[in-house]
Order: C-alpha cells, then structure tokens, then sequence
C-alpha cells in the first residue's frame, strides 16, 4: 500500500494499460474516474464491445467516461470536477486539451512505451522492432501539449532479443509499465518526482501501423524482413501470396529466423520453406493460414506439396 494516496484520473483504452490500472488500484490509490475510448461496433449486429480497459474498471465497480472528445467544455468540467490529484495516462488514443492536461493539481502521467525522444507517437512498440532496435522501455513522461514531447520522470531500458515479435515485447513493456507508474505516483505524493527535458537530437516518429505496409517484400535484405515479421506480430501480421495448386492463398508469417542461404528473392529454396531474400534468407517458424489458427512450420508443411508451389510476387 503506498504511504500516501492519491486521488488519481485513469486514462487508458487497450489492454496494454489494464496492468496500470490494476497496479493503481492495489497501491491503495483512489481512483476517482476511468477514462476510455467510446465502445466500437463489432461482430455480427455491431453491437457495442468495451475497451478491455472499461471492461476490467467494471469489474473493479470503477465509474468509467467515454467520450469522443474532451475539447468540449463541458467534458473539460466534467474532468475538473472530479477533483484528481493526478492523471494517469496509457495508451488512452485521445490528445488532451490544455484544459485537461492542467485540471490535476499535479499534472498527468504517461506510461510511454519507447525511449523517449525515440518513437514518439502511436505505434513505439511495433517501429522499434521492424526498425531493427536492440533496445527500448518504458518512459514515464509529464505531459505537455506536444506530441510525447514533455519531460521524462523515470526511465527503464529493456533489450530487444532477434526474434522477439511485437506481443512479447508488448506485454513486457504493459508490466515493467505497471510497476514504474507506482513508484511515480508514490514520488510524485511526496513531492519528490523529478522530471528531465528531452534531448533534442533522436527524435523518431512511431507512424500508425497500417494494413497496407504487412505485405512481405523479399526484395530487401533478409535481416530486414524478419524485423518487419516480428515487429507486425501477431497484429496485423506479415504475410505473403502463394500459389497453392490452383489458388492463390494469404500466409501470414508470425515469427522467423534469419539464414545465410542465397537465391534469387521469394524464391523457395528447400524442404524447410526457407525463401530467398536480396540478402540472404529467411526460414519461417510460426505461420497462419487465412481463418486457421498459427502453427508450426511442421505442422504447416504436413501434407503440403512445396515443391508444386511458390510466391506470388508483387504485382
């Protein structure tokens, strides 16, 4: 239990920020209100589905906001009116106004999943992978109105392993995210939390991923490749056409190695499926057929005729 509790603002929409809230709320904080984005339409009927964020603050019998804007004045009296100490924000997917970065006597909180200034923006987690990072954290910024621009309070470095996709890493930053948010909160309760300016040199920009980029270009240098496999996995996943018999079928390829075999690019080049990239190779070991489950690479090639079939090249 934390030695002095806060009346705390949580803002946070997926389940990367259910651990913080979680986390909050065992610290013995009071939370006074959960912020989330408004329920999507999905399934058949569109019916309204709750962030997992909303859902877990039912569970808790926490009141939970959703609104579409906070720029309103009226939400922006809403959110004053709450009397918070401080705002807590993961991966809420709103920007704050003025107005409400300023309502909390102490400010809000972000957990950001990057190294700040590296990857700002919407996607850290998935950036650092495809672009090849070794390394990367959790950074626990005061926020300002820039874009991820305000001072960082604590900073906690993790190594990025070769094969380490986006869902590893994304839930190991979601609890190292947890736990340094109530070290900050407890400091910030004593008046003892410190934050830094950003450096200006670094800067990166962590762009929205976007469907349209997952297609496998095995044009480029294999090293390259597996980045962009494991840094779209398992969402929205790497994939490639191929010609099975006498159908085209999307595979998405979830994890990978990288070999030192050569040919000519999207070319398979054995009984292991290793396909050919400009520079080297690649050898993939979780795949997904479309509307099946991932598999292994065994399981994939059980019964599977590669050498009646190959990859369909960018039109």
């Amino acid at each position: 239990m934390c030695k002095a509790k806060l009346k705390v603002i949580f803002m946070g929409t997926p389940d990367f920020a259910v651990p913080a809230l979680d986390a909050i709320v065992k610290a013995g904080h009071e939370v006074v209100a959960v912020y989330c984005q408004p329920p999507a339409r999905a399934g058949r009927g569109k019916k309204q589905r709750p962030s997992q964020v909303h859902r877990f603050a039912n569970e808790l019998g926490l009141p939970v906001l959703t609104p579409k804007s906070l720029k309103k004045p009226e939400e922006q009296h809403i959110f004053a009116s709450h009397g918070a100490d401080i705002a807590v924000v993961a991966a809420y997917g709103l920007i704050l106004p003025e107005a409400i970065l300023q309502a909390p006597r102490l400010g809000c909180l972000n957990i950001h999943a990057s190294l700040l200034p590296r990857w700002r923006g919407a996607a850290p987690i998935h950036r650092a992978i495809m672009a090849g990072d070794t390394e990367t954290g959790v950074n626990i910024m005061q926020m300002d109105a820039g874009l991820d621009t305000g001072p960082v309070c604590l900073s906690q470095t993790v190594s990025i392993a070769p094969m380490t996709t986006a869902g590893e890493l994304h839930d190991q930053l979601s609890r190292l995210g947890s736990e340094m948010i109530v070290t900050a909160l407890e400091q910030a309760a004593m008046g003892k939390l410190k934050c830094q300016p950003q450096p200006n040199d670094g800067i990166t920009y962590a762009h929205k991923i976007d469907k349209a980029e997952a297609r496998i270009d095995f044009s480029l240098p294999a090293q390259q490749v597996a980045n962009k496999i494991h840094g779209l996995s398992p969402w929205p996943g790497a994939w490639f056409l191929l010609r099975m018999g006498d159908k085209h079928e999307r595979i998405k390829v979830l994890l990978a190695e990288v070999t030192e075999d050569n040919g000519d690019p999207a070319t398979i080049l054995d009984q292991q499926f290793t396909i050919a990239c400009a520079r080297g190779a690649i050898r993939p070991a979780i795949l997904q057929r479309a509307g099946k489950k991932p598999m292994t690479r065994t399981a994939f090639l059980r019964g599977f005729d590669i050498a009646h079939s190959y990859i369909v090249s960018k039109e």
